[in-house]
C-alpha cells in the first residue's frame, strides 16, 4: 500500500511564457492544453487532481472504501469532482483497477489482443493481467475492452488476482453448484469480498458499477472492509429419517461433515433444488429435503400389501389384498384423528412394485413405514399375529424399526386376542431395502379357520386398525421422550 504524504500542489501542466511569445500565442497554448485534458478525460484517462474528500457524487455508505482507493491511487475521479458511481465498469477499466491493486506493470504497450491498441490507457494492465493468467480474451482473439463486465466475471478476476483458495457452503439460488462462475463466486463470498442479494440470488450476469467494483477491490486489499456472508433463517424442520448425512455441498458427491438423528430440529437458511442449507448447533451443511419435515409434523406411510394382479393369499373366505386395503384405510382414519399425516402406497385395488412402495413413501416425505398383511401357511395349525422388522442397514434405523414393531405387536395382540407370535427380524424387501424405520404386520393366518373368522369380521378389522394406529402413536411418543 502506498504511503500518503501531504505535498505542495503544483499545476498538472505548467504554462510558461517564453521570450518572444505574445499573449495571443499563450492563449492558443492554453486552449490546446485544455483540449488535451478534455480528450484524455473522454478517452478514459483518470485525473489524479481529484481528492477523495472532494468527490461530490459518492454515496455516504461507500465513502470509506472509495476514499481509501482514491487516496492510494488505485481508482480516480473525473473533472468536476465526480466519480460516476453508477456507471457500468468496462473490461478495460476493470483490468486497470485490478492491475493497480496488485501492482502490475501498467506501462502502455502492445497487447496480445487485436482490439486493444498499444496507446490505450489500459493496454499495459491488460497485457500484464493476461500474462499472469488473471484475464483472458474471447475465442476470436479479442478482449472487447469497452464491453461492460458482469458480477460473475468480476468474481473470476478478483479470485485470480488475489489468489483466493478457501471455499465454504455459501450458495445462491441462481447459480449452479459447479462450474467456473460458481467456484469464483464461492471464493469471493467466502473471503468476505462479495455478497448476494436479500432474495438469495447473486445475479452473475448483471453489469457491475464503479461503486460496486470499488467496494470489492477495497475489501480485497483491506480486511477492515470485508463483509460476512451469512444467509438469514427461513424456517425450521425436523429430521424424519433415522440417520441423515450432512454434506458440505448440495449433492451426494460432496463430502460428509456429520450426521443427524431422527427428530433433530434444524434451522433452514436456503433451498437449492432438492437440498437445503441448514444448521444444527455448531454444525452447518446441506441435507436432502426428502428426509426432513415441518417441525412437529409426523408422516407415516401405510402400505396395504399386494393388490391388483397380485391377490396375495386366500382361503376361508378371505382374499389378502382386500383385507390389507380395508384395514389400512381404517388405520389411516385413526391416525389422522391423532394429527398424524398419512401417505398411502395404494388406496385402490392396484398393483405397486415393492421398490415403488418404498420410493413413494420416501418421495412423499414419510418418516415411518408400516406394511399391513394377512399370513398363510401350508397347514391350518399355524395361527397368531406377528410383526417383522429388518436389522439390515444402519443400527439406529434397525433399533427404531424394532421399537416400532414392538409397540404395534403389543397393541394388536391385546385388541384381537390372537396368539402372540412375537416380533421377528425379517428379510421382506419393503422393510429390508427401506431407509425409514419400518415394520411389516401379519394380522393373522388366513389359512387358520379361527384367525380367518376374525379377519372376515368388521369388528376385528376395526380393532386391528385402531391397534396399529395406537402402536404407531406409542412409537412417536417413544421418539419424543428420547
Amino acid at each position: 500500500m502506498k504511503s500518503i504524504q501531504k505535498e505542495r500542489v503544483t499545476p498538472i501542466f505548467p504554462i510558461i511564457l517564453h521570450k518572444g511569445e505574445t499573449v495571443k500565442m499563450l492563449k492558443k497554448k492554453v486552449c490546446l492544453l485544455l483540449s488535451i485534458v478534455l480528450l484524455l478525460a473522454i478517452s478514459g484517462f483518470s485525473l489524479k487532481e481529484v481528492s477523495a474528500s472532494s468527490l461530490k457524487d459518492v454515496p455516504q455508505k461507500y465513502s470509506k472504501e472509495i476514499s481509501f482507493l482514491v487516496e492510494n491511487e488505485i481508482i480516480f475521479g473525473y473533472p468536476g469532482s465526480v466519480f460516476y458511481p453508477d456507471r457500468p465498469v468496462t473490461r478495460a477499466e476493470a483490468a486497470a483497477m485490478i492491475g493497480r491493486s496488485v501492482n502490475l506493470e501498467g506501462a502502455k504497450r502492445k497487447t496480445s489482443f487485436d482490439d486493444v491498441s498499444s496507446s490505450s490507457y489500459a493496454s499495459g494492465f491488460i497485457q500484464s493481467a493476461y500474462e499472469k493468467g488473471i484475464i483472458s480474451g474471447y475465442k476470436d482473439g479479442s478482449y472487447k475492452p469497452d464491453r461492460h463486465i458482469t458480477r460473475g466475471e468480476m468474481a473470476i478476476l478478483i479470485s485470480r488476482a488475489f489468489k483466493l483458495s478457501s471455499v465454504s457452503g455459501i450458495y445462491y439460488n441462481d447459480l449452479p453448484s459447479s462450474g467456473t462462475i460458481y467456484q469464483a463466486v464461492n471464493l469471493v463470498s467466502t473471503a468476505g469480498i462479495a455478497a448476494g442479494y436479500p432474495d438469495g440470488t447473486y445475479q452473475p450476469n448483471k453489469s457491475i458499477t464503479r461503486a460496486e467494483f470499488a467496494l470489492l477491490i477495497a475489501r480485497s486489499i483491506n480486511p477492515d472492509f470485508k463483509v460476512v456472508s451469512k444467509p438469514q433463517p427461513i424456517g425450521e424442520r425436523v429430521v424424519s429419517t433415522t440417520v441423515l448425512n450432512v454434506r458440505n455441498g448440495p449433492g451426494t458427491e460432496f463430502g460428509k461433515v456429520g450426521q443427524l438423528l431422527n427428530g433433530s430440529k434444524i434451522t433452514i437458511y436456503q433451498v437449492i433444488g432438492d437440498w437445503v442449507f441448514m444448521s444444527y448447533g455448531k454444525m452447518e451443511g446441506f441435507v436432502h429435503s426428502h428426509y426432513i419435515s415441518e417441525a412437529g409434523l409426523k408422516v407415516v406411510a401405510i402400505d396395504p400389501g399386494h393388490g391388483g394382479t397380485d391377490p396375495g393369499a386366500s382361503g376361508n373366505g378371505v382374499v389378502e389384498k382386500e383385507l390389507n386395503l380395508d384395514v389400512s384405510l381404517r388405520t389411516k382414519k385413526y391416525l389422522e384423528r391423532e394429527g398424524i399425516q398419512v401417505v398411502m402406497t395404494r388406496e385402490t385395488d392396484k398393483y405397486v412394485t415393492l421398490s415403488g412402495r418404498v420410493d413413494y413413501a420416501v418421495d412423499k416425505g414419510a418418516d415411518t413405514f408400516v406394511s399391513i398383511h394377512g399370513n398363510s401357511y401350508g397347514t391350518s395349525l399355524a395361527r397368531g399375529t406377528e410383526t417383522f422388522y429388518s436389522s439390515a442397514g444402519l443400527n439406529p434405523r434397525a433399533e427404531a424399526s424394532r421399537q416400532l414393531s414392538i409397540f404395534i405387536q403389543k397393541r394388536l395382540v391385546a385388541a384381537m386376542g390372537t396368539t402372540d407370535r412375537g416380533v421377528r427380524d425379517g428379510v421382506f424387501q419393503v422393510i429390508k431395502s427401506n431407509p425409514l424405520p419400518s415394520s411389516l404386520v401379519e394380522l393373522g393366518f388366513i389359512s387358520n379357520s379361527g384367525d380367518a373368522a376374525k379377519l372376515r369380521s368388521d369388528q376385528y378389522r376395526e380393532a386391528a386398525a385402531k391397534a396399529i394406529a395406537l402402536g404407531i402413536k406409542d412409537y412417536y411418543n417413544w421418539l419424543e421422550s428420547k
